[in-house]
């Protein structure tokens, strides 16, 4: 650049202090773009419309630079003279710049970028200030919507407001109706206020969105060039006097603003799912006016969506930049979480001295997961021992020193048992070598528990309709080679979660298991198949487990689906009870209610409890805890009133108290309940004394599962946190507890916690992972609402410097953002990537009363997107220093995997459509122009690909920049290491290009 065209000062006077520092940066930001884009286009606007011009700026967001509005300070900075030019000829295109044009920056060729905007076209409603293109008359009879197909006349409530705009309409047969014909609008003439707003009622689209360059400067020659035919029709100008304020607010585009809609998300989407409830994940981003520049990570879902819009052409991208996570040996990274070891829930011998956890790591350079035992000592702080399992397989404890490994031969592709010695006095030794016991009939067999009591092994495993575990291979090969690929179905589940219904149901079996006289481990193969003959399958497919049964001695008490009831319509399962070898069960259930989960014995085998909701059909209802007396044959609650859902329970040691876990203000804590005398009758509410009926909180920090009441008065527990995966702890002192609690009905005496395992703690040393601060705020209808904020890598209190944010917001939608740790979304991950991450738990959220979950029923556009936009402000005004104006627009949306109960009823209720298509993303199509990032499983069917298929070409259509990625091999989860790195680096990729 030459020296007379270097710096020039540009005087602004007859202006505030305030808006001549405004002015001042829009000047030196059209200036630098003179000095870094190639052309600079003028243009003008046809029948502006501010939500049209935001979807140009996304869409040529990495390929230009966009300024409109203030014409007199645009021509000053492009100087309206040669001396006062900032570079050669653009003194020519300054003189043009005269009423509502723009200047448009770009290094696309000219060729592309006058067939871009030429494509660039969308239809649109006229406003109060245009000119019509055409006389509009509308005939006698019905007033009819055109938009709609086919075209249906108005309802009877608007027509009211048909006659405050004008039409003399009467009332027939509930239709509002014109006794004449009426003129509403004449070609050439400027319309009212009331003719813009009818046009649009009836669906009359009378203008058309476009920008026309009306000429073109080249900083290489410094020549303008004009564009032949660039004049706007009159029909296309609009009054300046009408134009709405919003329009005005976006045409500025200064340093530190983005021009964006004061709206801050039309709808919340939905995911549509069969019979299930369900929300699923996405990402939005945008850039604020604050310290911090916004970028937003939310969850959201769609319906088939089905657009006739014109679609817009998608711009021309920049290069793809290079793209690298933030890295180094203080960062939590991505790849730290897929290759950090995951521990599993810790399990305890019968002596209470031990504890078995299982471990897995992924090996980056095998591509495979490593797994393990490890050991350790309840009762010295002895270091632990691990056993390496080089095949995998899972291991469970057969005596207080014995662990049986149960593992799949490759070559036999059968199970085959083994039995491992582990030798520790008060300090461990090398294991014994794997003995092997016994070869199953097949490959399968899982969820092992050894009833000591009557030597019996009791797992599950699949067979065929003849309930026999030794045919099950020659029926394989059998269907193997059927001759043909077809399943039939005559009716539901067809296919669940991630796999097809096929011919096998799981099943419980008993097979002998004992010590020999010379103390060896010998299984006689004569497998049982406890549930023959009972139509029953357990455990209940897909996520049942060890915790749909339980064993002792001879007995089994087990969950399963009502076998009289279509299982894809309910979820109600039976609690029944049955001998081990078999036989008629008994029922323990009655009555009418939904899931049950977590049968459990007492120590004496007099009493029995599991978990159970009281709603059939609806998978978020709250558990309560029964209680059912063998001897009297009697069955009650002693949660009747609580207002907590409580996940798991285990009697006490001597069966007179239960432990239970329950979620409570996004966390999951540990309660106990004094074991009440039995009523006189089974009854959903026995009308006890609160001391029996009010949860005792004992744990109530992170988030415990799994316990294990122990000898010595101890309860043994796993927990996680934002900060740390599972690890084992022991609450000790229960003795003191019970016998203050049974005595003075309180318990100020919690007992005292001792952690036994530090998995995870040197690969996270130095990483500084963020505990999570709770926030609260007021939410829709005045209700208090929780979230969590996690502070960015990096972040210094007082300093001033910007940072992004991610809102994360939980799928369910009945779940909650828990202080848990998770191997899939981990806010500390998104945190040590340089975000301040918010999770907030809106309406509908579990852990906070079952009031405040069932509230998002038939409303899951309404409260929720309250609380979400109400905890998102309550964001902006408490953690940014300062308090600018700021915008609630997104930069980029992140989409994972995009409900009967939830809707009202059956999709073809009345009711259920109506709510449906009042929340349904389908409608909004036409305001979608944020780019999107959309990611699905394959395997998902509970949200089938499709889903996020059609809204990646809705976007697509739309010339929307989007991404669409698909893990052929994952459900509604990526759960492949390789795949979850894959995912965290597409999504931080696409906020990287985008915010």
């Amino acid at each position: 650049m030459p020296k007379s065209k270097r710096a020039k000062l540009v005087s602004l006077t007859k202006v505030s202090k305030k808006t001549k520092e405004q002015k001042g940066a829009l000047i030196t930001e059209v200036q630098k773009s003179t000095e870094k884009w190639k052309y600079c286009w003028l243009f003008e606007v046809g029948a502006m419309r501010n939500a049209h011009l935001k979807t140009v700026r996304n869409l040529w967001k990495d390929s230009a630079r966009i300024f409109l509005g203030r014409s007199a300070v645009m021509a000053k900075a492009l100087g309206s003279s040669v001396e006062q030019e900032h570079r050669d000829g653009l003194h020519k295109l300054s003189k043009q710049i005269k009423g509502q044009v723009g200047l448009f920056f770009t290094d696309t060729e000219p060729q592309e970028v006058i067939e871009w905007f030429d494509d660039f076209r969308q239809p649109d409603f006229a406003r109060a200030g245009n000119l019509a293109s055409r006389t509009v008359i509308l005939p006698a009879g019905p007033v009819m919507r055109t938009h709609s197909d086919p075209p249906e006349p108005f309802p009877h409530n608007e027509e009211p407001q048909l006659r405050k705009l004008g039409l003399t309409t009467t009332m027939n047969r509930g239709v509002p109706t014109l006794g004449a014909p009426h003129k509403l609008c004449e070609k050439g003439k400027t319309l009212t206020s009331e003719q813009a707003q009818l046009l649009k009622l009836i669906g009359e689209r009378m203008v058309v969105f476009r920008v026309q360059m009306k000429a073109r400067w080249d900083a290489t020659t410094g020549e303008v060039v004009q564009i032949e035919g660039a004049e706007l029709a009159p029909e296309e100008a609009i009054n300046s006097e009408l134009v709405d304020e919003e329009e005005e607010d976006g045409m500025d585009e200064l340093p530190r603003r983005v021009c964006q809609s004061k709206k801050f998300l039309r709808r919340l989407t939905v995911d549509a799912c069969s019979s299930r409830n369900h929300f699923t994940s996405c990402a939005c981003a945008s850039v604020v006016d604050m310290r911090l520049p916004i970028s937003l990570l939310g969850l959201s879902t769609q319906f088939p969506i089905f657009s006739k819009q014109v679609t817009y052409p998608s711009a021309p991208m920049s290069k793809t930049t290079t793209f690298s996570f933030k890295e180094g040996s203080d960062v939590f990274t991505p790849k730290d979480l897929v290759g950090l070891a995951r521990p599993g829930s810790g399990v305890a011998n019968a002596a209470g001295d031990l504890v078995l956890v299982p471990v897995s790591k992924y090996n980056f350079e095998e591509k495979k997961n490593q797994k393990s035992i490890w050991i350790a000592s309840l009762q010295s702080n002895s270091g632990p021992l691990e056993i390496p399992l080089a095949k995998g397989g899972e291991a469970f404890w057969l005596d207080s020193r014995t662990v049986a490994h149960a593992v799949r031969n490759e070559e036999t592709d059968k199970l085959e048992l083994y039995a491992v010695k582990v030798n520790y006095e008060t300090q461990f030794a090398a294991p014994g070598p794997p003995v092997l016991i016994a070869t199953f009939p097949t490959a399968t067999p899982t969820n092992f528990k050894y009833a000591a009591g009557s030597g019996k092994l009791v797992f599950s495993d699949y067979v065929y309709p003849d309930g026999n575990l030794t045919t099950v291979k020659a029926h394989d090969d059998e269907w193997e080679t059927r001759g043909n690929s077809a399943l039939v179905y005559d009716s539901g589940f067809e296919r669940h979660w991630d796999t097809w219904v096929l011919p096998k149901k799981p099943s419980l079996f008993s097979v002998p298991l004992t010590l020999t006289e010379d103390r060896q481990w010998s299984l006689v193969e004569e497998f049982t198949n406890i549930l023959a003959d009972t139509k029953h399958a357990a455990p209940v497919e897909p996520f049942g487990g060890l915790d749909n049964f339980d064993v002792l001695d001879d007995r089994v008490i087990y969950t399963a689906k009502d076998p009289k009831l279509p299982e894809a319509l309910h979820t109600k399962q039976n609690v029944y009870i049955i001998n081990i070898n078999g036989g008629s069960p008994k029922e323990l259930t009655s009555g009418t209610h939904g899931a049950t989960t977590s049968p459990v014995f007492s120590p004496a085998g007099d009493r029995v409890a599991w978990l159970e909701m009281a709603k059939d059909g609806y998978e978020a209802d709250r558990n309560q805890i029964i209680i059912y007396d063998l001897k009297q044959d009697i069955k009650f609650s002693i949660t009747p009133t609580w207002d907590r859902s409580p996940g798991s329970l285990a009697f006490s040691t001597k069966g007179d108290h239960i432990y239970f876990t329950a979620g409570d203000v996004a966390r999951v804590k540990i309660f106990v309940l004094p074991v009440p005398p039995t009523p006189k009758e089974s009854t959903d509410n026995p009308g006890l004394p609160s001391f029996y009926t009010t949860p005792v909180e004992l744990v109530g920090s992170a988030a415990s599962s799994d316990i294990q009441p122990l000898g010595d008065n101890r309860l043994l527990f796993t927990q996680s946190s934002f900060t740390s995966p599972n690890d084992v702890f022991v609450l000790e002192g229960l003795k003191a507890l019970e016998a203050e609690l049974d005595g003075t009905r309180e318990a100020s005496f919690k007992g005292s916690v001792k952690q036994v395992t530090k998995f995870t703690e040197e690969a996270l040393k130095g990483k500084q992972l963020a505990e999570g601060e709770d926030f609260w705020f007021k939410g829709a209808e005045g209700k208090d609402v929780q979230g969590f904020i996690l502070k960015p890598k990096g972040w210094k209190q007082g300093e001033n410097k910007k940072w992004p944010v991610l809102l994360l917001i939980h799928g369910g939608p009945q779940s909650a953002w828990e202080d848990q740790w998770s191997n899939r979304w981990n806010p500390n991950v998104f945190a040590q990537q340089g975000y301040f991450t918010v999770a907030i738990n809106p309406t509908g959220s579990s852990t906070f009363g079952q009031e405040f979950t069932d509230a998002i029923a038939e409303d899951w556009g309404g409260k929720p997107f309250i609380d979400l936009r109400a905890g998102w402000q309550h964001v902006l005004d408490n953690y940014p220093e300062g308090h600018p104006e700021y915008g609630f627009g997104f930069k980029a949306l992140f989409c994972h995997d995009g409900f009967n109960h939830d809707f009202g009823g059956r999709p073809y209720d009345e009711k259920a459509k109506a709510i449906i298509d009042k929340f349904s993303p389908s409608n909004y199509v036409s305001r979608w122009s944020t780019p999107q990032l959309i990611v699905h499983g394959s395997k998902d069917y509970r949200l089938a690909e499709t889903e996020g298929i059609g809204a990646f070409h809705a976007l697509q259509q739309r010339g929307v920049p989007t991404r669409l990625v698909i893990f052929p091999d994952e459900n509604h989860w990526v759960l492949n290491h390789g795949n979850s790195l894959k995912w965290h680096y597409e999504v931080f990729r696409w906020f990287d290009q985008f915010v």
